[in-house]
């Protein structure tokens, strides 16, 4: 299941008490700021959550995969992003179960 931006404005609205249009205000304003400093080449670290880095791919001699010519592919610069210690808790199952509940406690035995 993929969560859009939409659907994430109003989980982050439920669960603050806040009114919809606070909310995406603030998601626009976060992913605006994080956008524009990584095309400025910073690194951005949210802590427990994950660190998204730019970095550079070199330059190098790809193939058409149609027609198996050789293509030269040129430098580019990516974004990378790295999971934090709890996100890789919580993705990986292993949380302290506090506050939610386990995904192998829904499975039927």
């Amino acid at each position: 299941m993929t969560m859009t931006k939409r659907e994430l404005v109003i989980a982050v609205a439920n669960k603050l008490g806040m009114t919809q249009s606070d909310v995406a205000r603030i998601i626009e304003g976060t992913f605006d700021t994080i956008s524009q400093s990584l095309a400025e080449g910073h690194r951005w670290e949210l802590r427990d959550f994950g660190v998204f880095e730019v970095k550079t791919r070199a330059s190098r001699i790809g193939r058409n995969p149609r027609t198996g010519d050789q293509v030269p592919v040129p430098e580019r610069r990516v974004v990378t992003f790295r999971p934090g210690k709890r996100m890789k808790e919580e993705v990986g199952g292993e949380s302290d179960g506090e506050d939610e509940m386990s995904p192998a406690s829904d499975l039927p035995a």
